[in-house]
């Protein structure tokens, strides 16, 4: 287990379409829009013609998806002067702020925000056509849809005034964007932990078998390499996901025990095999006499036999805290950093390979404002030491978040074995505008 911790300190503009054509997503609604009081200007109601896009349509949950809310007309005119005289309102003097609603899979609203570039604008004329944007991450899978919201247009000649635009009441704004979140990959975390790595003929040997569906029925089997051998039994997991049973080892091919839910083993319904070997008990060698004739010199044998121990799995980290580089506030972008050497001892011995998962939690900062989990992603680094016979495989480049993903494993195989040395890099994406202050969450490493 590993604290992570980071610290956080232009308009776009869309494709055009062919002339005469529609640009997708481009939407038309009716609006009421409300000039401030100091401008003597009267309400003003008319279309409001928008259009929404995404930089991502095909997400996953836990990316941060930025969005743009284009205002192309507007019922909203330039506010007079607080005197009642005509004039212009002058260049960069228009600060556009909006709402983007989200609906679907994932609900709620996105604030965008737009930069001071205007043309000047007689007092009086409709505003000019504005562009915001805004950010929001991912937190559910499935179609989420989007539809332009409430905008402000405030304008800071001479007085600090707002024009605030809303849809009729009547008929909300249509739909102008969609995007499909795809599912984080969820990593099979089912395990079995003997509570002796060999033994006799008939031995009964205890079994934890952990990381499964609460109710689940398990079956806990003894395995010579891929086929299984007569050793079975059967039980059900507690509310924790745990089977905890005693199997008789009576099989000497057994070389190993897994554990798994349905008819058969499969990869994503079962754990590793946990090593064990079945030690014969040998029996001591007869020795018939020679028939007494002339007594011959005095001879004598004995068998000399040697035991392998088997040893065991385990794993030692350098250090629990990881420090990740700090981002400008506004801005946001990567936070980048390592996460503490880890090195994975595998003395068993038997045809067994591993596993190694990490999971995170949320990063929690000042207020107990979070950052996702999902926000944090990897590239791991797995080197096998001289010697060692198995063969170490980095898990793939991606997020890590709370469902957990795979740091390194080994296969199975005849003979496995060796010690392993795993690192990754990590990078943390802290969303633009996330208040100052150090952020902080837990990563956990689970062997198996």
């Amino acid at each position: 287990m590993a604290v992570l911790a980071a610290t956080t300190g232009g308009a776009l503009g869309a494709p055009a379409a062919a002339e005469g054509e529609t640009p997708p997503g481009q939407v038309d609604f009716p609006t009421h829009c409300l000039p401030p009081q100091e401008a003597g200007l009267p309400p003003a109601d008319g279309p409001t013609t928008a259009r929404i896009t995404v930089d991502n349509p095909a997400p996953q949950v836990g990316d941060t998806v930025t969005v743009t809310y284009q205002v192309l007309r507007t019922p909203a005119v330039a506010p007079l002067h607080p005197n009642g005289a005509g004039g212009e309102l002058p260049a960069d003097t228009l600060t556009p702020t909006g709402r983007i609603l989200l609906a679907g899979a994932q609900s709620g609203e996105v604030t965008v925000v737009g930069a001071k570039r205007n043309d000047p604008v007689p007092a009086g004329t409709p505003l000019p056509a504005v562009t915001m944007t805004g950010t929001f991450t991912v937190t559910a899978p499935g179609e989420t849809t989007l539809a332009p919201g409430s905008y402000t247009l405030h304008t800071g000649h001479l007085l600090e005034l707002d024009t605030t635009c809303t849809a009729d009441t009547a008929s909300a704004a249509p739909v102008s964007a969609r995007l499909t979140a795809n599912p984080l990959p969820t990593a099979n975390l089912r395990s079995v932990f003997l509570g002796a790595a060999h033994g006799g003929p008939g031995d009964r040997v205890k079994v934890t078998a952990a990381g499964f569906p609460p109710g689940a029925a398990v079956t806990v089997a003894g395995r010579a390499g891929a086929a299984e051998t007569a050793d079975r039994v059967r039980a059900t997991a507690d509310e924790r996901g745990t089977a905890l049973v005693e199997l008789p080892v009576t099989d000497r091919a057994t070389t190993a025990v897994v554990a798994y839910e349905g008819a058969a083993w499969t990869a994503g319904r079962g754990s590793g095999p946990a090593a064990y070997t079945v030690i014969a008990v040998t029996a001591p060698a007869s020795v018939t006499p020679l028939p007494s004739v002339t007594p011959p010199p005095s001879t004598g044998t004995q068998k000399v036999t040697a035991t392998v121990e088997p040893g065991a799995l385990g794993m030692t980290q350098t250090g629990e805290d990881i420090t990740l580089g700090a981002v400008p506030y506004g801005d946001g972008g990567a936070a980048p950093g390592r996460i503490g050497t880890v090195t994975v001892t595998d003395a068993r011995g038997g045809p067994a390979g591993w596993s190694l998962i990490g999971k995170v939690t949320d990063f929690t900062g000042p207020g107990g404002i979070r950052i996702p989990g999902a926000s944090l992603s990897w590239t791991p680094r797995c080197v096998a030491a001289e010697g060692s016979r198995s063969v170490c495989t980095p898990g793939s480049a991606g997020v890590v978040g709370a469902d957990g993903a795979l740091l390194a494993s080994t296969p199975d195989a005849p003979l496995v074995g060796g010690t392993f040395t795993i690192d990754a890099t990590v990078t943390l994406k802290v969303p633009p505008y996330t208040p100052p202050g150090a952020y902080s969450a837990v990563l956990t490493l689970t062997l198996s």
